[in-house]
């Protein structure tokens, strides 16, 4: 696969809506929170910007987006000048994150805290929402443990360094401090996709890319019985 990875697909290919269910599955989560006017959003990790946007142009909310990767930093400032929505982007990483304690009502995760330091990732959306705030994430559960050789078969593909069952992200929760946490799975598998894909090509994509996409689309269904996401949803 070369030095080639699956973020650099999801960057060069612009993916919006990457995570499991897609922007359609995001839109239901949110419409089940009370966000209005009035909240100061958080867009951890926040890819070429689909959910922010959304975001803003339904709820009015005030949106901060930080993203580390900077392919999808400028497409996110791409999308946000076209539509003109006051939106903040920040280059960023949500293990450090440069904001003040208490500053956000509500954080989103999709598809992010799987891919870093989970404990000082959680640590750092604990202290910079403010009491009673939520965290909103979907990430990637496995539903079963699985053997070694598989295990790290799925962390090289997608360079996660642990894959975490249902109890382990609820044990990683409460040990951040959050309360009220509720777990859910949908049950739709990864393979179902995205309904509503979304690609910004990026220029100079190099053709390997699409090895790496293929090679997705193998673990996936390889993995279909094992590798799923959950949506978790907690207050501080």
């Amino acid at each position: 696969m070369g030095s080639l990875t699956y973020f650099d697909f999801l960057a060069k290919f612009g993916v919006g809506g990457a995570h499991p269910g897609g922007i359609l599955l995001t839109q239901d989560i949110l419409s089940k929170e009370k966000i209005n006017d009035q909240s100061v959003i958080l867009d951890a990790g926040c890819g070429t910007g689909q959910t922010a946007a959304y975001l803003y142009q339904q709820y009015r909310a005030s949106v901060i987006g930080l993203e580390i990767n900077p392919i999808m930093v400028e497409k996110a400032k791409d999308r946000f000048e076209k539509l003109q929505f006051p939106i903040s982007l920040i280059k960023g990483s949500i293990e450090e994150i440069p904001f003040a304690d208490h500053t956000f009502d509500f954080i989103l995760s999709e598809s992010v805290l799987a891919f870093v330091n989970k404990p000082k990732a959680l640590k750092e959306f604990y202290r910079v929402l403010k009491k009673g705030g939520r965290l909103i994430a979907n990430e990637m559960t496995i539903n079963r443990p699985i053997n070694q050789l598989e295990a790290a078969e799925i962390m090289n593909f997608y360079s996660v360094d642990s894959l975490l069952l249902e109890e382990d992200w609820r044990l990683l929760l409460q040990e951040a401090g959050f309360h009220n946490i509720e777990i859910k799975a949908y049950n739709l598998p990864l393979s179902h996709g995205n309904q509503t894909p979304e690609f910004n090509f990026s220029k100079d994509f190099e053709p390997e890319l699409f090895h790496v996409l293929n090679e997705h689309g193998n673990i996936v269904i390889k993995y279909q019985d094992v590798l799923s996401y959950r949506v978790l949803t907690v207050s501080k």
